[in-house]
């Protein structure tokens, strides 16, 4: 197969690693130094003290590796439009663009999903549809992550915990090219489940990271301590109850309460948010894919959303004074 990793941060890096090691030769799309250390030394993952490197093909300009049967999109959110202006030479007509993301895509109310609201354009994550038009949603299959991955360097990932992907085509239907992605990677290494409505795990994994991720990222604390405080978790809780109504109302049943939840986050531990650490390094936040996509998701539902909408505000207000949004 061609294979491309488009975005090879830690998942990205991890993923392609575990394909590359099932014998597949992998292309990377990359820029500066992590561009270079993929040329010069390759891929390399780290599980404790061991290192696993494997060799890549990684170029700067996707034209010069052409139309690929399988295209791995793993970028945080904010990145997305620039990677819709410059991915177009990679897919063809039967490409498989496996979207590896966090937050809810632009995809999401498509394949007949949604009710009312099918195929409506999110304009919190797509607000001119350049990436709908760039990246047609009759290419994409939809992934959900479960694994904690970082960066100790270019090109160096290192994987903590987790070893799970669950992936669907947006559709819901079990097609033959979603079951033979999920045989790749299989033997890839993953373990890979194959999801009957693949919004459903997205909305899931979102009910759990819309609030303790920004709430990190304006107080800078780690989830035992946001988990610990009963005010912020009561706020947090009023939060996750107007998003368990949006999803109720576009087709998702969240049969957990809030409290069953939080029991989960707390065997975190310490543990720093993606998007804390986003904004101890510098980097852009994913604000809009987590958080103004539910308010959006509320308005087009007729839910109403104040605690939402004042997580939001202060998000908005903390990341910008920071330049990060």
């Amino acid at each position: 197969m061609k294979i491309c990793i488009y975005g090879a941060g830690a998942i990205g890096g991890w993923i392609g690693a575990g394909l590359a090691q099932a014998g597949e030769r992998l292309n990377v799309v990359a820029r500066g130094a992590t561009l270079d250390v993929l040329q010069r030394d390759g891929l390399s993952l780290m599980r404790g003290d061991v290192r696993t490197r494997v060799p890549v093909n990684a170029v700067a300009d996707p034209e010069a590796l052409g139309v690929q049967d399988l295209v791995v999109i793993a970028v945080k959110a904010p990145a997305l439009a620039a990677v819709a202006e410059r991915i177009g030479p990679l897919i063809g007509p039967d490409t498989i663009v496996l979207v590896a993301m966090n937050g809810v895509p632009w995809w999401f109310l498509e394949g007949g999903f949604g009710g009312e609201i099918t195929g409506h354009r999110l304009a919190a994550v797509d607000p001119d549809g350049a990436i709908a038009k760039a990246i047609p949603a009759r290419n994409v299959i939809g992934c959900v992550v479960h694994a904690s991955c970082s960066l100790d360097g270019p090109g160096v990932v290192r994987h903590h915990f987790g070893n799970g992907l669950i992936v669907g085509e947006p559709s819901g239907e079990a097609t033959p090219r979603v079951q033979a992605l999920v045989e790749l990677l299989a033997r890839a290494g993953i373990n890979t489940t194959l999801s009957p409505q693949i919004q459903k795990d997205v909305w899931f994994k979102l009910w759990g990271n819309m609030t303790v991720n920004p709430i990190s990222a304006l107080t800078g604390a780690t989830t035992d301590l946001i988990m610990g405080d009963d005010y912020v978790r009561g706020f947090i809780s009023a939060v996750m109850l107007e998003a368990k109504e949006i999803g109720r109302r576009i087709g998702i049943e969240i049969t957990q309460s809030p409290e069953d939840r939080h029991e989960v986050t707390k065997k975190l531990g310490a543990f720093k948010t993606s998007m804390l650490q986003d904004v101890e390094a510098g980097r852009s936040v994913e604000l809009d894919a987590l958080v103004t996509v539910v308010r959006e998701l509320g308005e087009l539902t007729g839910v109403a959303t104040p605690f939402t909408d004042a997580l939001l505000g202060l998000a908005r207000l903390r990341t910008r004074q920071l330049g990060l949004y």
